[in-house]
């Protein structure tokens, strides 16, 4: 499978979830529904073809350039942030708290489950 069809699979199957969300009206976003529709076609052919896995790891390499849009329209709403700050700090410290109990539980449990 060559990079472009790697590519093309995955905006397929993000489109895919777009159509499945808007519907059925399924409250989740379009791309979240995708990565799951590429998820359960991943888990029944029982194999990622290599033209994939070079890809979405090429992507995740540079995950951050994908995030730079996104925290520049944030900048829009700075005074919103501004007001709000106090909530905007308590989220983001609990989500990494939350985030940071939940990986040591799960890397625990998988240790023991390996010996």
């Amino acid at each position: 499978m060559p990079i472009i069809l790697a590519f093309a699979s995955l905006f397929v199957f993000q489109l895919l979830g777009e159509i499945l969300v808007q519907s059925l009206r399924i409250p989740l976003p379009g791309p979240l529904m995708g990565m799951l529709l590429l998820f359960a076609a991943l888990v029944i052919r029982k194999q990622v073809p290599a033209a994939l896995q070079t890809t979405a790891n090429t992507l995740i390499q540079h995950l951050m350039l994908l995030f730079i849009p996104a925290v520049s329209g944030v900048m829009l709403y700075f005074h919103r942030i501004q007001d709000e700050w106090v909530a905007f700090v308590v989220a983001g410290i609990l989500a990494t708290v939350i985030t940071l109990v939940v990986t040591a539980y799960c890397l625990t449990w998988l240790l023991k489950r390996r010996s």
